[in-house]
């Protein structure tokens, strides 16, 4: 059986992928999501562009014949060749298993192996912005390969990150040990007759292609991972209570949990308040004061904003405002769309007036994107502190005001989850802010308007969605102080 880094990359991130992988039924894997797609193709682009002007060799042999593959490489290395693309190394394991290193170059060097003159230093070309753990794993692992087939002591390991300007030497020294570590973890997991315990991490988790099957089985067992706020270190802390259950955390003191790693008294606190909120399917209020006066009444005008960017091209490409008119009982929606990236400037532009218009609306927005942005936005186009600021001032986030103050019974504070729990249906069901990204860089490449009509919908149902969530946190807590004061 064939052991490869891309294994040991992928149960780093998660144990119970790998076992899937390898024993679990592929008819339960869904489709590639859109965006891993996307960053795969965006993977192979990086790659092409560090060795467009490198003259490399890549082994020819039949497809995953490997061993030919081996024989290819190392023909090229003893023809001291200066790159080789994708060359095969393998080694034996333990028992059954041979380790496959496929290292994005393998780059000669002066120094002493039975090649001659020359050794071979094994270099992977990441989309990462930082050499993270993963990645420097996987670079050991190519090192250790290369080391035993080169017969050479002097390991060493080369990572090139999305910025490309400088190469980053791996300390082989210090990541071989916990590389072998977690190679005979792995194969630990793969003979084991179970697989390890589900977990859902939702960053991590959606766009993996077994999610629904993990997630399933997650929601049978009601397990913690579905709790807002139970990370992986919380959920060990509370294996090691016996406190596994949404009804065992919601009796859980307090104070038997602050001074756990990963808890204060704020995280205790409010972690079982939301074990209860959503044992007991019920809103609770948090053990924090009430929101701020900016949720207490309904302005007269009301601007609901949501922004669509593009990261990899560092683009704010639309900005939607949802304008609301209580007195005259009516709603306009406004979308600055930029139809290339060179019309940032301009719907900045627009976005300043319009707001200009309404001086004392509140801007309701969700999370710190928005504002965060703007300010970017006032300082990449010079903009006076004085057109900016006071915007900026009435700028209000229901995101930090409802988690600060309310426990909800739901599996996530992202706004689809609040608004769906509430009732509200986005128009396009299966549209989101990943796959926006998808759609504008189709939008870029195809010029079909329709993924532009998909993105400004998808945009201003945000903007209902996060209306939608205020209002209800208005009413729910004008009745809290009702219920106070009675």
């Amino acid at each position: 059986m064939l052991i490869n880094a891309e294994n040991l990359l992928q149960y780093q991130r998660c144990k119970r992928r790998p076992f899937l992988d390898t024993h679990g039924d592929y008819n339960q894997r869904v489709v590639t999501h859109e965006l891993l797609v996307k960053v795969q193709q965006d993977k192979i682009a990086h790659q092409q562009s560090v060795m467009e002007n490198l003259e490399y060799h890549q082994p020819e042999y039949p497809r995953k014949n490997w061993q030919a593959g081996a024989a290819a490489t190392i023909e090229l290395m003893q023809q001291g060749v200066d790159f080789i693309h994708r060359g095969v190394l393998l080694a034996n394991y333990v028992d059954k298993y041979t380790l496959l290193s496929r290292p994005d170059l393998l780059v000669k060097q002066p120094g002493k192996s039975w090649l001659g003159d020359w050794v071979y230093v094994p270099l992977d070309i990441q989309l990462g912005k930082r050499p993270k753990q993963e990645y420097q794993v996987v670079a050991a692992f190519h090192a250790e390969i290369l080391a035993a087939l080169q017969e050479n002591i002097h390991q060493e390991a080369w990572l090139i990150l999305r910025n490309k300007d400088s190469t980053y030497v791996v300390d082989v020294d210090k990541w071989i040990p916990q590389m072998l570590e977690i190679l005979a973890e792995y194969v630990q997991m793969i003979e084991s007759p179970e697989p390890p315990e589900v977990f859902i991490a939702r960053q991590k988790c959606n766009l993996c292609h077994w999610y629904n099957h993990c997630y399933a089985i997650a929601q049978s067992q009601e397990h913690l991972s579905l709790l807002p706020g139970v990370t992986p270190i919380r959920y060990t802390q509370l294996q090691a209570l016996s406190t596994t259950t949404l009804e065992a955390l919601a009796n859980t003191s307090s104070s038997s949990l602050e001074n756990l790693i990963g808890f204060d008294a704020d995280v205790a606190s409010k972690l079982i308040v939301q074990a209860k909120s959503t044992f007991t399917k019920q809103p609770l209020v948090l053990p924090y004061p009430l929101p701020g006066e900016e949720l207490t009444f309904t302005a007269p005008i009301e601007l609901y904003f949501d922004i669509e960017a593009q990261p990899d091209l560092n683009l704010n490409y639309l900005l939607g405002v949802l304008v609301v008119d209580r007195q005259a009982n009516s709603e306009q929606f406004y979308s600055f769309l930029a139809e290339t990236p060179a019309q940032e400037e301009l719907i900045w532009q627009q976005f300043l007036d319009l707001v200009w218009q309404y001086p004392q609306a509140p801007v309701y927005h969700f999370c710190a994107y928005e504002f965060d942005t703007v300010k970017r936005l006032a300082r990449l186009y010079r903009t006076p502190h004085t057109s900016v600021q006071p915007i900026l001032n009435r700028f209000v986030d229901i995101y930090e005001q409802l988690t600060q103050s309310v426990a909800l019974p739901i599996e996530s504070y992202a706004l689809k989850a609040i608004a769906r729990w509430l009732g509200f249906e986005w128009r396009d069901k299966e549209a989101s802010g990943a796959k926006c990204i998808y759609w504008y860089d189709q939008w870029l490449e195809t010029s079909d308007r329709t993924l532009l009509e998909l993105i400004q919908r998808y945009n201003e149902d945000d903007c209902r969605a996060t209306r939608k969530v205020k209002d209800w946190l208005v009413n729910f807590f004008q009745n809290e102080y009702a219920r106070h004061l009675a």
